[in-house]
C-alpha cells in the first residue's frame, strides 16, 4: 500500500516538474538583450544545437540584471529561463554558489530542495546523461560572463 502511494507521489511529482519546464519553455523570463551589459558570454553545445548567449550587468558586488537569448531543446532554453529568474538581484557570491549547487544536483550529488527551490525540476534531466549539458549550458555561460564581468 506505501509503495503504491509512494509510486502516486512520485508522478504527481514528476507532472509538477514537467508544468514547470514546459512553462518556462513556453513563456520564457528575461529573455533578450540588455542596454549596456557589462559582459556577454556565448555557449554552444556541438553535439545538439544548443545555443545561449548570457548577458550581465554588475553593480556592486550584485547580479543587477541578467538576459538571455538562444536557440535549442526545450531543456536548455527552460534551464536558461529558470536562472536568470533564479539569480537576478543575488550577490555574485550567491550566485556562483547556485551555479556550483545546480551543477551538482545535476552530476547527481545530494541538494538543498529549498535553496534550489524550482529548480529541482530539472533533476528529472540526470536519468537521461546525454541531456545533462542542455539543462548545465547556460549555467556554464553564467559562470563565465561572470568571470568576465568581475574580473
Amino acid at each position: 500500500m506505501m509503495q503504491e502511494e509512494y509510486r502516486r507521489q512520485e508522478a504527481q511529482l514528476d507532472d509538477l516538474y514537467r508544468d514547470i519546464i514546459i512553462d518556462h519553455y513556453r513563456h520564457p523570463r528575461h529573455k533578450g538583450h540588455l542596454a549596456s551589459p557589462d559582459a556577454t558570454h556565448e555557449g554552444l553545445n556541438p553535439l545538439c544545437g544548443d545555443e545561449v548567449t548570457v548577458e550581465v550587468k554588475v553593480e556592486g558586488d550584485r547580479l543587477a540584471d541578467i538576459a538571455y537569448s538562444g536557440s535549442g531543446c526545450s531543456i536548455s532554453q527552460s534551464s536558461a529561463s529558470m536562472m536568470t529568474e533564479a539569480v537576478e538581484g543575488k550577490s555574485i557570491e550567491e550566485t556562483r554558489k547556485l551555479i556550483g549547487d545546480f551543477t551538482a544536483m545535476m552530476r547527481g550529488g545530494e541538494i538543498d530542495s529549498e535553496e534550489l527551490g524550482d529548480l529541482e525540476a530539472l533533476s528529472g534531466v540526470r536519468q537521461f546523461p546525454v541531456r545533462i549539458k542542455c539543462a548545465t549550458l547556460a549555467w556554464h555561460t553564467l559562470d563565465e560572463a561572470l568571470k568576465d564581468a568581475v574580473a
